[in-house]
């Protein structure tokens, strides 16, 4: 089963800031800017080529948090599988839409792989770290967006060897956001 990452940070790598907060996300770049038909970045191509998610149980959080309504639920009935070993069950305003997991994550991918599922969007700076270090990891796009924050959550932290990531693609946005899509190469 392909898992793949795609992912938003600050230019200094962070992904939200030390509260979990990405409210900067809609305050960075050129909002002037007609982004036409890129207004996503990507995201709902790359949401329609997956069957699945696994994110983090913090991710998890922060989209709780926005209590979004059915109509901006941006992940449609895709089956979302989020990672805990402390919590249990979901938040109230998630419990139809995501189960809760607490294993070994060789053993999920093992188990999706054998339910038919074949691309996994990993979620979470946490998560995202734990699937690298088990070279599970096939290709990441990271879209920059052009704010420093000084602090906060990273999108990296400790890893296991040196990865190499191979560039495939890089699109520069009207909006002054960079996203480069590399494939993974663990050797």
């Amino acid at each position: 089963m392909k898992c793949s990452v795609f992912i938003a940070t600050s230019v200094d790598g962070f992904i939200a800031r030390k509260d979990g907060s990405v409210n900067w996300l809609q305050a960075a770049g050129n909002l002037n800017t007609d982004m036409s038909d890129q207004a996503d970045m990507g995201f709902n191509q790359y949401i329609a080529s997956v069957d699945c998610i696994i994110m983090g149980r913090k991710c998890m959080e922060v989209i709780s948090n926005m209590n979004l309504s059915p109509e901006q639920w941006p992940y449609g009935d895709t089956r979302m599988i989020i990672l805990s070993t402390t919590l249990t069950q979901a938040p109230e305003n998630l419990q139809d839409k995501v189960e809760m997991y607490a294993g070994d994550i060789n053993t999920l991918v093992s188990n999706l792989s054998n339910e038919g599922y074949q691309h996994a969007y990993i979620d979470g700076g946490m998560t995202i770290q734990a699937f690298l270090n088990q070279q599970l990891i096939s290709d990441i796009t990271i879209t920059r967006a052009p704010i420093l924050l000084g602090s906060g959550i990273p999108l990296f932290g400790k890893i296991s060897n040196d990865i190499a990531l191979k560039q495939t693609q890089a699109v520069v946005f009207p909006n002054d956001f960079i996203q480069v899509k590399y494939c993974v190469d663990y050797k």
